[in-house]
């Protein structure tokens, strides 16, 4: 692809590392304005130096919907109407069920879920919009393919993936009819971030295991498929991806 996303303006949460950031790099590649969002201000901004002038940082919040909405403004005011959402951001906190911190949960469904329904509440009227003057307009979770396969001591995190895939589907049936495209991209084993802030020592001595156990995903692999998805014709939605890496099957 070459400049496939050129006049797209896009958002792009939890950029401030792994798959986020990759993404963010890959859209504005492509062509795309970005607006990074991500609550670590200083990385926002590095990544935004290392992208140039079409890259703006707000530093973000996702969890709270005020600041959502506010940082929509922001991101309207400088870069002008939104065509292309990537809600990335995520957390995932394991350990067993019955020792878990529940603190970790509500951390979970603060991000996963409500971090995720703001971002795309914040913008929809401007997917809308774009879809209405005949323009392509995306909305695109990134969930995991532990929203519909058995982990176990992975149960809440789990749940919330599971939920983005079932909201996927029902606004997919929402505003698909009114041309916004939704689609869900679902990762399997990749080398980010994701898990090292899990308070289970146990548990993160596990997921390196199982991540040093066979050739996982690059983040880029992740972006590849999200600005493949975004570039296809308006009439194409891939609506759901299943990326994993090959010996995972």
């Amino acid at each position: 692809m070459t400049h496939n996303l050129s006049g797209r303006t896009a958002v792009v949460t939890g950029a401030t590392s792994g798959i986020g950031a990759a993404t963010a790099r890959r859209l504005a590649a492509e062509g795309a304005s970005v607006a990074l969002i991500g609550r670590r201000e200083a990385r926002l901004k590095e990544l935004a130096t290392s992208i140039g002038p079409r890259a703006l940082p707000v530093a973000t919040d996702i969890s709270d919907w005020s600041a959502v909405r506010a940082a929509a403004t922001t991101i309207r005011s400088e870069l002008g109407r939104v065509d292309l959402v990537v809600a990335n951001a995520g957390v995932m906190l394991a350990a067993p069920f019955e020792k878990a911190d529940t603190a970790e949960w509500n951390e979970m469904i603060a991000t996963n879920l409500n971090g995720l329904l703001y971002t795309g509440r914040a913008f929809v009227d401007d997917l809308l919009a774009a879809a209405a003057a005949g323009e392509r307009a995306d909305l695109v979770h990134v969930g995991s393919i532990g929203g519909h396969t058995v982990f176990p001591n992975y149960g809440v995190y789990v749940a919330t993936k599971a939920a983005v895939a079932h909201l996927t589907r029902n606004l997919r049936a929402e505003l698909g009819p009114r041309g916004v495209r939704v689609k869900n991209v679902e990762p399997g084993f990749v080398g980010t971030e994701l898990g090292d802030g899990m308070l289970d020592a146990g548990q993160r001595d596990q997921l390196a295991e199982w991540r040093g156990s066979l050739e996982i995903l690059d983040s880029g692999d992740i972006a590849d498929a999200i600005a493949y998805a975004a570039a296809a014709p308006r009439r194409v939605n891939l609506a759901e991806l299943v990326v994993v890496p090959t010996q995972q099957g």
